[in-house]
Formats: C-alpha cells, structure tokens, sequence
C-alpha cells in the first residue's frame, strides 16, 4: 500500500490507500476535512472528537439520505461515484482506528 500525508483540521496523518487510489483519499480527505471545518467554525464545538463524532454522523446521514432516493430512483454514473467515495471514508476511517487516535 502507498501512504501518503493528508492534514485535517490542521492536523497531519499518514494514510495508506491502493495504488491509483490516491486522488479518490485526497477527494475524502478534503470532504471529511471540509465538514470538521464547517462544524468548528459554527463556533459551537470546541474539542476535535466531537467535531469528529458531529462530521462522520453528518456524512453517514447523507450517505443514508443518498440511498433512500438511490432506492427510489436508478443509480446514476454520479451516484456511483459517490458511494465510491463513501467506501473510501468507511477505509480511511478503519486506518485511523487500528491508530489508535482520535482527532
């Protein structure tokens, strides 16, 4: 597996992702980082693992609210590389947990 260096929140972690996987870990990086950032500047949540906590349960919440209309409608091209990218999150999340760190 290659690594590469991603930062979220300002923080720096190294991540392992298949090769030519690359793009699709920075695309998830930079959503997870994105909504941890749109959290703390809410104001409202201070310490990282709730942000953390807030950020994985907004994008389970989307993803979940995804399949319901995916249920409902045929999956398009840009549905499948959305649940692509959700796959890459759940992975990266899986990284980070053998970690042993939280942000």
């Amino acid at each position: 597996m290659k690594q590469i260096e991603a930062t979220i929140l300002g923080q720096s972690y190294s991540l392992a992702c298949p090769p030519g996987g690359e793009d699709l870990v920075r695309e998830a990086v930079a959503i997870v980082d994105r909504e941890m950032s749109a959290i703390r500047n809410a104001g409202k949540v201070k310490a990282r693992e709730r942000m953390a906590v807030l950020a994985a349960l907004n994008l389970a919440y989307q993803r979940a609210e995804q399949s319901a209309q995916a249920s409902a409608a045929p999956v398009s091209a840009e549905d499948a590389a959305s649940l692509d990218v959700d796959h890459l999150i759940r992975r990266i999340d899986a990284a980070l947990n053998d970690d042993g760190h939280l942000l």
